[in-house]
C-alpha cells in the first residue's frame, strides 16, 4: 500500500508500538495488514522485518467477510537503506516509505528530506 493512505483507514488507531528504535531509521515502509486481533504484535508472514505496528480501539469493527481487522504495520526489507546504505535506496526511497518521526496514531506518515534522501533535516 502506498504512503498515501487515507485517514479513514486509520481512524481507530490508539497507539503505535515500535519494535525497533524509530529514531535510528531514515524511513519505514507502511502497509495495511488484516489481523485477527486489535492489539498486540500481529503475525508477520511477509519478506523483511516488522519494525512497528498500530493498535486499534474497541470500536474498530472486523471485516464482516473475513472477521479480520485492518491494521497499519511498519516494516523494512533487506535491501532498504538501514541495512544497505549504498544500495538501491542510497538516494530515494520506496513509494510506501515515510519518516518514522512523523508517524502517529490516526495520522498518515510523511515523506521528508530525511526519508527520501537520508540527509538530516
Amino acid at each position: 500500500m502506498s504512503s498515501l493512505l487515507e485517514g479513514g483507514v486509520l481512524s481507530h488507531e490508539t497507539n503505535v508500538v515500535w519494535l525497533e528504535d524509530p529514531t535510528s531509521l531514515d524511513y519505514v515502509r507502511q502497509t495495511i495488514d488484516k489481523t485477527p486481533r486489535r492489539r498486540g504484535k500481529p503475525r508477520w508472514l511477509r519478506d523483511g522485518r516488522m519494525v512497528g505496528y498500530a493498535e486499534l480501539d474497541e470500536a474498530a469493527e472486523a471485516d464482516p467477510d473475513s472477521g479480520l481487522h485492518r491494521r497499519r504495520v511498519f516494516f523494512l526489507l533487506a535491501h532498504d537503506r538501514d541495512l544497505d546504505p549504498d544500495g538501491l535506496y542510497a538516494d530515494g526511497a520506496p513509494g510506501e516509505a515515510v519518516d518514522p518521526r512523523t508517524v502517529e496514531p490516526r495520522t498518515v506518515g510523511e515523506k521528508t528530506l530525511r526519508s527520501q534522501t537520508g540527509a538530516p533535516d
